[in-house]
């Protein structure tokens, strides 16, 4: 069997791994369950039923409405401005409509919520896949199974390369797996307890190019947590580490930004990228250097792209690997 397999195989007979599994299997069963449970397919029976609950309270406002209006012409009557009051032409155009107190139970929109429900995927596999690529590697530094490993095959860069090889195969077929099995349910879900809206062809080129870029992103946090992990010669310095780095970005950086005055500061923070990069791009506003117009503060306008996210996480990744290499080459092994 070759190395790579021997490493493949392990990677799937760790307790954390499987364990870590089972726990974002029984959530995501759990979210498409209860979304499932808690959304009915909107039928004509329904809003007809829905539009006669809501009556009464439509034919109150529109009373209201009425006499508002009656109030406003008795005094536009005694020569009073009744413009800041009751609005132009006293509001006539503001009354009420039937769609406003109709109240539908909820129906999932496959179209307009999927993409969420796939950033949620995601994220939720990012947290796994920085759990189980720490872990893969700091579990043999902690233990001394790395010694023991390089007596077998004492090509170091082979033997990391191999193991982070292995770790990113195996996290790409889980996540590709789980990727098409959470499409799938949500589409029998929008299929029969819900719509599934105007999904047209470019609609789904969209939703897989999305997941595309999911699975990227699960694979790079798997990545860079190996490398960490491989760095500190441990588990928790990398998950630490990680925790580190995302908290002082979100609250130390980006505060000293905002009080420096630098122009969009949201752009350096991990949580800008990360929705720049499921969203395919994010509008970001710089409310600090403004621009004055008939003195309103208009803030400037920058549009953070996929690319520009992309570009960030690849030098991230190919940073941390880079060292982590370079460590394993050069540092004493014992």
């Amino acid at each position: 069997m070759s190395f790579f397999n021997t490493e493949l195989r392990r990677l799937f007979k760790r307790r954390l791994t499987r364990v870590t599994l089972a726990l974002v299997a029984l959530l995501l069963g759990g979210m498409a369950a209860s979304t499932a449970f808690t959304s009915h397919q909107s039928t004509p029976e329904g809003r007809a039923a829905a539009e006669a609950a809501a009556q009464p309270q439509y034919q109150q406002a529109v009373r209201d409405h009425e006499r508002s209006i009656a109030d406003c012409e008795a005094a536009e009557a005694r020569g009073e401005n009744t413009e800041m009051n009751y609005g132009p032409d006293c509001g006539r155009e503001w009354g009420p409509q039937l769609e406003w107190y109709v109240q539908q139970p909820y129906e999932f929109d496959f179209a307009g919520e999927f993409g969420g429900r796939l950033m949620g995927l995601g994220l939720l596999l990012v947290l796994a896949a920085v759990l189980i690529g720490a872990s893969f590697v700091g579990a043999e530094w902690t233990s001394g199974g790395m010694m023991n490993l390089l007596l077998w095959q004492p090509g170091r860069l082979k033997v990391l390369l191999t193991k982070l090889a292995a770790l990113v195969t195996g996290l790409f077929g889980v996540s590709v797996l789980l990727g098409v099995c959470w499409t799938v349910a949500y589409w029998l879900i929008g299929t029969y307890r819900g719509t599934m809206g105007e999904m047209t062809a470019g609609a789904w080129t969209s939703t897989g190019l999305t997941g595309l870029r999911t699975v990227g992103l699960i694979l790079a946090a798997a990545v860079v947590a190996f490398g960490l992990a491989s760095l500190g010669r441990h588990t928790a310095l990398a998950l630490g580490g990680l925790v580190g780095i995302f908290v002082i970005n979100e609250v130390a950086v980006l505060p000293l930004l905002r009080v420096l005055g630098t122009s969009f500061p949201d752009r350096f923070t991990f949580t800008a990228h990360l929705m720049a990069w499921f969203e395919r791009e994010l509008p970001l506003f710089d409310y600090v250097n403004c621009t004055m117009v008939q003195g309103e503060c208009v803030p400037a306008e920058m549009v953070l792209t996929w690319q520009d996210s992309g570009l960030v996480f690849a030098i991230g990744t190919l940073l941390v690997l880079g060292a982590a290499l370079w460590a394993m080459r050069r540092r004493d092994i014992a």
